[in-house]
């Protein structure tokens, strides 16, 4: 089985047109053209006509079983009248997560502006995802965005479980650091390449991945992920399938791993019309 637990529905061409539609419909046929079974969609910290809100991806996703949604929080304009909109989408059990975007925004994980959010994950049970690492846009501000700041975050709430999104690359070996020292934390391999992985980068890549699944890691603290669309499912199962792991570490990771940490609804066989991957 594969689930990817970092996708989003954002319309990257242009995000002043609204696709949400045509982009549910390219995710879709993008899982089943790579066999995956089922895909984590991520909102943003902003919305706009191209960035759809919570409510507008619970509603578009509501039909496919093997898509979920986690929910992405502004920290600028931050209420809980944001907490309010995506509580329908948790009581449903389409909404399995938050997301919080520091780079993106100028602030820190551990913002006490944010403890109402962390709250409410601890009483739905839900984890929540923390970007770390390099941005897509030159404009964001790294130092909010480095792993170690999870630490602090992951300190101040025992009780709620966060993931370092993007292996806070190129802070790889910190964020080795604040997984292995923080029994709440677990971290993603999404978003280290825009597109595919390709020659000098891709070798660069698989050591450091390669060095933390072998030395740094538990298995079992590490979630398969590609940031789709951004890039490519191809690249990123390939560049996976090349990673020397043990068998039972590989199907943590590609998948066990997320249904356990997002208590995903996993049936047997899983419910919708993508088909079972690689068991």
């Amino acid at each position: 089985m594969i689930i990817d637990c970092h996708t989003h529905l954002n319309n990257y061409h242009d995000e002043a047109v609204d696709d949400l539609s045509g982009c549910v419909e390219r995710l879709r046929q993008s899982l089943r053209r790579n066999r995956v079974d089922g895909a984590l969609v991520l909102t943003s910290y902003r919305v706009t006509p191209g960035r759809p809100s919570t409510p507008a991806v619970v509603e578009a996703t509501r039909p496919w079983a093997n898509l979920w949604v986690v929910a992405g929080l502004g920290w600028a304009g931050f209420g809980e009248e944001d907490l309010e909109r995506i509580r329908p989408g948790v009581e449903e059990g389409k909404v399995k997560g938050l997301k919080i975007y520091p780079g993106y925004e100028p602030f820190y994980p551990a913002d006490p502006k944010l403890a109402p959010a962390f709250a409410f994950a601890r009483r739905h049970d839900l984890p929540v995802m923390v970007h770390t690492g390099d941005t897509y846009t030159p404009k964001g501000r790294l130092k909010y965005a480095h792993p170690l700041n999870v630490d602090e975050l992951a300190v101040d709430h025992p009780d709620v479980n966060f993931v370092i999104c993007h292996i806070g690359n190129p802070w790889v070996r910190d964020c080795m650091e604040v997984v292995y020292k923080n029994a709440n934390v677990y971290c993603d391999f999404s978003g280290l390449v825009l597109g595919n992985f390709k020659d000098r980068f891709e070798a660069f890549m698989r050591k450091q991945v390669q060095e933390m699944l072998l030395f740094g890691v538990q298995p079992e603290k590490c979630l398969y992920g590609t940031d789709w669309p951004i890039s490519s499912m191809e690249s990123y199962l390939q560049f996976m399938d090349e990673l020397k792991m043990p068998a039972r570490d590989r199907r943590m990771i590609m998948a066990e791993n997320a249904v356990r940490l997002f208590k995903l609804p996993v049936p047997d066989p899983l419910l919708g019309d993508v088909p079972f991957g690689r068991l």
